[in-house]
């Protein structure tokens, strides 16, 4: 064996597994962003906007959504969690080698690249807030009867506007949910931007530019999409809203039951009074 081949294999040796995989990963990371994970955003900001259209139309939505009955968790997992969870540890290990260089050429791109790592982490602490916030974590009786007194899995989905919307009265909460949906529509759009130079979509400056417009029209409206959606919830959340929503709940409700499409004494409808005007969660 040659002098340089024994370093060459000495030196590999001593990478870490995602060193000795960068390339792959990277893509890979890059391609989850887009597929599942920001699809599933999109998906999931247009079902919480239908709100706007009355409380009958976001719950028939959910209603749809839990159909699926018993695979839905796996459904969740293998298309949303885990894809989710690989893209936020990759994209963790990327934060902390990366090395921007904002301090002596602040050009926009740089203000990109570092933008785009800071929406990254507050997106992760948001999102895990918020499926702590709304649903609890973990499906397990015992545990979600312990958050509940936290403000754990507020969320019920045989009563979905009323029920999201109560979890949204406290200003600090709107306020953190506010960021959150910013963060992560900024984060999916100039993600989509440098996911296309990354695979080779658009390498030359003309088709960069034109593709950053692109993705800054899309992540606009993305935004007034996610920003509406939250605006909507918190108005369903409290007084003749509230009410309201839990008239067209019930009725929703024991329709379904004469159907036979949902069990009368299912865990997934509430009975709890809306919080006081005004009144923290």
């Amino acid at each position: 064996m040659s002098v340089a081949s024994s370093v060459d294999s000495s030196g590999a040796s001593g990478l870490s597994f995602f060193e000795r995989h960068e390339f792959l990963i990277r893509r890979l990371h890059s391609l989850s962003g887009l597929i599942p994970v920001g699809a599933f955003m999109v998906v999931h900001l247009t079902v919480n906007a239908s709100v706007l259209n009355g409380p009958e139309t976001f719950q028939e939505n959910v209603y749809s959504i839990h159909a699926l009955g018993k695979i839905l968790p796996l459904v969740e997992w293998v298309f949303i969690f885990l894809p989710l969870l690989f893209h936020a540890a990759v994209g963790v290990w990327i934060i902390t080698t990366g090395k921007p260089n904002t301090s002596p050429y602040a050009y926009g791109a740089n203000i990109r690249y570092t933008l785009q790592r800071a929406t990254g982490m507050i997106a992760l602490v948001f999102i895990l807030y918020h499926v702590y916030h709304q649903h609890g974590w973990l499906h397990m009786q015992w545990w979600l009867d312990l958050i509940e007194q936290f403000g754990g899995h507020q969320f019920r989905p045989y009563n979905a506007p009323s029920t999201a919307g109560a979890s949204l009265q406290n200003p600090i909460i709107i306020a953190f949910y506010a960021l959150g949906v910013t963060a992560s529509v900024f984060h999916l759009a100039n993600g989509i931007w440098t996911m296309g130079i990354t695979w080779g979509a658009w390498t030359s400056p003309k088709a960069q530019r034109n593709a950053l417009y692109v993705c800054g029209v899309f992540g606009a409206a993305l935004l007034v999409v996610g920003l509406s959606a939250l605006g909507g919830m918190v108005a369903v959340g409290s007084g003749e809203g509230f009410e309201n929503a839990r008239q067209v709940e019930d009725k929703m409700f024991e329709s379904k039951v004469e159907q036979g499409l949902v069990d009368p004494n299912s865990h997934k409808k509430a009975h709890e009074e809306p919080p006081g005007e005004g009144e923290a969660e």
